[in-house]
């Protein structure tokens, strides 16, 4: 964060939806000193649920952050049956990166990290595969090999959990990283894992989605950044997009479409998530703006 750009928290929450939330929770910010600079909230009539996302400067605020949180249970969590998170805007999240062999959204997600556009730290790379060390290297960051067979998964899988709690990883992306993640994985990192699916799901699920696209003679292609859940591509949505493609373009042109697509939906996903823009809700997400 900027040093002169004043320092923030962003509390996100949802509850059953009922009159004269936004009223509490804003008068409970006021009574304490809090100056709101942003206030986003949504009800979802299908599911009565009330969800809202705000922000407010921490200068002049009287709560810590333990304070905080026994203050606004009494008045509003237990009250209104709340579900919350409060976030430091200003400490920097830790952010590992997950890939396998191909490397467009690693370079991506790499640039965005090094030019200073992303609030963000990476203490690591993990990979299956040695291939994109030298990636690594180039951009100074550590590389760990964890080659992965049904024999070793378990064991590997421990070892990356152990690394990642050993240097205070606050999320992953999966940056086409092609392999499974386990349950004990996602356990670890609940709605913490971003993945990049090379379709708008379902779709053209394998490992040559491009050319099965190609073969159906498909308008368009699409890509999906979401969280991670035991279900296989099927978690909580982030971001979509789509591209359009014509008869005239090759399975060599879905490809370099389709990865240009997969590297802008992926940052998108991850520039929300670094925001504290998600809140996820059963198998949905909420996307503040």
């Amino acid at each position: 964060m900027d040093k002169d750009t004043p320092r923030t928290a962003t509390l996100l929450m949802h509850c059953p939806d009922r009159p004269g939330l936004v009223a509490g929770v804003t008068r409970f910010l006021a009574e304490h000193g809090a100056n709101i600079i942003d206030l986003d909230e949504h009800v979802d009539r299908s599911e009565g649920q009330f969800f809202m996302r705000v922000r407010w400067e921490l200068a002049g605020f009287a709560l810590t952050p333990a304070a905080f949180g026994e203050a606004f249970d009494t008045a509003i969590a237990r009250p209104y049956q709340v579900t919350w998170q409060l976030h430091d805007d200003g400490r920097p999240q830790r952010m590992a990166i997950f890939v396998s062999t191909m490397s467009h959204c690693l370079y991506d997600l790499l640039s965005r990290w090094q030019s200073g556009e992303w609030p963000v730290e990476i203490p690591l790379i993990i990979s299956n595969h040695e291939t994109l060390r030298p990636v690594a290297e180039q951009f100074g960051l550590a590389f760990h090999h964890f080659p992965i067979t049904p024999e070793n998964k378990a064991d590997q899988e421990a070892r990356e959990i152990a690394l990642l709690a050993e240097h205070q990883v606050d999320f992953v992306v999966l940056a086409r990283y092609m392999q499974i993640v386990s349950p004990r994985l996602i356990e670890a990192f609940p709605q913490r894992i971003i993945n990049i699916h090379h379709s708008f799901l379902p779709a053209f699920a394998g490992a040559r989605p491009y050319h099965a696209a190609h073969e159906r003679g498909v308008k368009i292609i699409g890509a999906t950044s979401h969280y991670v859940t035991e279900d296989l591509d099927a978690g909580p949505i982030i971001e979509q997009d789509v591209t359009r493609i014509t008869h005239r373009d090759s399975v060599g042109e879905l490809v370099r479409k389709g990865q240009d697509l997969e590297k802008l939906v992926l940052a998108r996903g991850v520039w929300a998530h670094l925001q504290r823009q998600t809140l996820v809700y059963r198998n949905r997400t909420v996307v503040f703006s």
